[in-house]
């Protein structure tokens, strides 16, 4: 459990963002809460993180003078981002992620699908097809639906031309993925995040 410095909240740390004190007095995104030093929680939201910049807060709670960067808000989503990417990129080495509208597809039909990505920049047509086959195999919406980054972001993450459509296969691979799929869901305050595409 850890303290806001934004709202004074007492949440779980999985529902927080650490930010770390630089030894340069620079506050940076710690996504991973692993940097070593002082560091301030703020809730996992980019909305948050702009409003405390706004107010000062994290040079508050920390109790001394900080640098903070302006577009600090911007700097812990592309960190998050490129976790998620990254993740994307292992689960792919592993064997645990497929790509293509076809390989996609089959992947939803054999019932082996952890998770559904849709690039950002989807044509409509091919993301209703897509939402609308997993929404008949899994009513329930049991299996998250992800359009978080474009085509583009995945494609150079994967090293392939354009992704629009992928699949993570069943697997600690694709579950490293998706817990870094729902934290950048989490903050984006403009961002799609769903446990099923309801179009």
């Amino acid at each position: 459990m850890r303290e806001c410095c934004l709202t004074r909240q007492t949440k779980p740390a999985d529902e927080l963002l650490r930010l770390a004190l630089a030894p340069d007095g620079t506050l940076v995104p710690d996504v991973d809460a692993r940097a070593p030093g002082r560091g301030v929680w703020i809730t996992l939201s980019e909305a948050a993180v702009s409003q405390a910049v706004k107010k000062k807060a994290f040079a508050r709670s920390l109790g001394q003078p900080v640098n903070v960067p302006p577009d600090l808000a911007l700097r812990a989503r592309t960190r998050l981002e490129e976790r998620f990417l990254g993740a994307l990129g292992l689960a792919r080495k592993a064997g645990a992620l497929v790509t293509g509208a076809e390989k996609t597809r089959a992947a939803v039909l054999a019932g082996k699908l952890a998770a559904l990505i849709t690039a950002s920049d989807a044509a409509q047509d091919g993301r209703n097809k897509l939402s609308g086959l997993l929404r008949s195999r899994d009513p329930e919406g049991r299996v998250p639906h992800f359009e978080l980054l474009t085509s583009r972001q995945l494609g150079l993450a994967l090293g392939l031309e354009n992704v629009i459509h992928a699949a993570l296969i069943k697997g600690p691979a694709a579950g490293a993925a998706i817990a870094r799929a729902e934290r950048l869901g989490h903050y984006r305050a403009d961002g799609r995040k769903e446990e099923l595409v309801n179009e």
